[in-house]
């Protein structure tokens, strides 16, 4: 609500004092609404920060669980990474790959990416998902490759898993990552009942 006041002045000596007080209200009106208008806009950018870090929280957390474990086993393997001094989260799946082997077995392929958080690697949180994102770091690109009988990730063959820096990765990664996954479908026999869903 915007209150409106008029000056009046009786005589010409006081014009000039009038004047400056209608100018100096005005100053405060309109420094008064910017400040109501920046309160808004920073209310707006804080509420829109809260929906994107829960969409990040509810996509990890609609994963299937054995695709969290093949996340997990990423982040599990940037922490250990020397040069990596920070927490990641999920942020998004772009693309996914499961074949049937028959007898239980399934193969999968995850493309996903991470993003930093202010959190260190390691962190004690007991939550690090509620870990606040950083803006000021690249994500990281990852895949992982991996089989599975029944719900539990197999040992052998190894698990794959390859994560850089978004701005680095490059088409032939992405090609050497799916031949990878394609390997090893390929040598464990799975081509004969293979079924693909992308």
């Amino acid at each position: 609500m915007i209150n409106v006041f008029s000056f009046t002045c009786d005589s010409q000596s006081h014009n000039r004092t009038c004047f400056e007080l209608g100018s100096l209200f005005s100053k405060l009106l309109s420094s008064q609404t910017q400040r109501k208008m920046a309160a808004s806009l920073l209310l707006l950018v804080c509420a829109v920060a809260v929906l994107y870090s829960a969409e990040a929280q509810d996509s990890y957390n609609g994963l299937p669980e054995i695709y969290k474990k093949g996340v997990d086993l990423a982040m599990q393997q940037l922490s250990t990474h020397a040069r990596v001094q920070h927490h990641y989260r999920f942020l998004k799946t772009v693309g996914k790959l499961e074949t049937e082997g028959g007898f239980g077995m399934r193969y999968f392929y995850h493309h996903f990416h991470l993003k930093p958080t202010r959190c260190p690697k390691g962190t004690t949180e007991t939550d690090p998902q509620r870990c606040p994102y950083r803006n000021d770091r690249p994500l990281m690109d990852c895949a992982v490759c991996y089989k599975t009988s029944g719900e539990q990730i197999e040992a052998q063959p190894n698990p794959y898993v390859h994560c850089i820096q978004k701005p680095r990765f490059t088409e032939e990664m992405k090609k050497a990552r799916e031949d990878h996954y394609k390997k090893m479908v390929y040598h464990s026999g799975a081509p004969t009942l293979l079924a693909v869903k992308a």
